[in-house]
């Protein structure tokens, strides 16, 4: 057995103190700790599903989604994926950047699915709710047997990440998308080397994944860039926005979109804890930002659409952007990003 050595349960079945509330249900192997990954605990688990479907009512361009991850070590503080940690019994904050839940078995699922005389090869989102080149998959490889069993399918596929991990698999990448309409988007929203370590404190830096733009492009793909999500009054600037467009503009990116923070559940509490620490002073505007919901309020949104779309324009980021990588004689599909907010 792989890392034996290092499994704090097994089965189930804790070998030390360590608490694993919630991960029996969803087919617990083991939970294991390893040196390079400092403070992290991965929790193996079998899945039954890898194939998640969308509710209709959600209004996304895509209908299924595959995760091989819950939790994130990235740890970005604003990750509106963070309350479904809470369904494991984990919390919000900590153990979300620290428990990661790991499918290993997510690719043999997956083609086992994919061969279902029912399934009509709808694009496959990746990288919707965690990341999909997080640390973890430094160990685990598990999006390798995901784009391969996607593209073997027939199946079109979207892959959305902060991670520069992905230049493992480029090669891979740029043959799926000479069988099916492959997308590829990197999220870039804070060019501020100090502010990125503190409110994105496990994902590469800001050149880092200029530079993963560039190799994209390199690999003759198509990038997308999400300048996203946006903090009000401290990365909506017209100079902090104008320096990253220019900045992803000229690492090759093919567009971008661009949109404010959402905080819904209880992600706010978790963001607004680190917004106390670091922008005291932006505690009252954001409550009074926020105080109707988990989205911006419209007047907000209409400046940072009248900032945003003349930028985007000067840095020629705003047409001729096609969101798949178009393979030869496939029917093109439905835009996945739209090209602002």
């Amino acid at each position: 057995m792989r890392w034996a050595s290092q499994a704090v349960a097994v089965n189930g079945t804790a070998v030390d103190d360590g608490a694993l509330p919630g991960l029996q249900r969803i087919g617990l192997v083991r939970s294991v700790r390893a040196p390079q990954f400092d403070g992290i605990t991965f929790h193996e688990v079998l899945c039954k599903s890898a194939l998640n479907k969308i509710p209709e009512a959600a209004a996304l361009p895509f209908r299924y989604t595959v995760n091989g991850y819950r939790g994130c070590s990235h740890a970005c503080r604003y990750c509106f994926a963070r309350p479904t940690h809470e369904y494991l019994d984990f919390n919000c904050g900590n153990d979300f950047d620290t428990q990661i839940v790991v499918k290993t078995n997510v690719a043999e699922v997956l083609r086992r699915e994919l061969r279902r005389p029912s399934w009509r090869r709808e694009t496959v989102a990746l990288g919707t709710n965690t990341d999909p080149y997080q640390r973890a998959e430094g160990r685990y490889v598990l999006m390798p047997g995901i784009v391969g069993a996607l593209a073997e399918s027939g199946t079109p596929l979207s892959i959305l990440t902060k991670g520069t991990l992905l230049r493992r698999d480029l090669p891979l990448i740029a043959d799926a998308a000479q069988r099916v309409p492959v997308s590829v988007a990197v999220s870039l929203a804070v060019g501020d080397a100090e502010l990125h370590r503190d409110v994105e404190p496990g994902t590469p830096t800001p050149q880092a994944r200029l530079g993963l733009i560039a190799a994209i492009r390199d690999a003759g793909l198509d990038c997308h860039v999400m300048v996203a999500p946006v903090l009000p009054h401290i990365t909506d600037s017209v100079e902090h926005l104008d320096a990253l467009l220019g900045d992803i503009a000229a690492a090759g990116a093919t567009g971008v979109t661009v949109f404010g923070l959402h905080l819904r559940r209880s992600t706010r509490g978790w963001f607004m804890s680190w917004l106390a620490r670091s922008h005291p002073d932006l505690v009252g505007p954001y409550r009074e930002l926020y105080r109707r919901g988990s989205y911006l309020p419209p007047g907000y949104r209409a400046m940072l659409r009248e900032r945003a779309t003349p930028l985007i324009a000067k840095h020629l980021l705003a047409g001729g952007h096609r969101p798949f990588a178009q393979a030869a004689g496939a029917a093109q599909p439905e835009s996945v990003q739209p090209t602002l907010f």
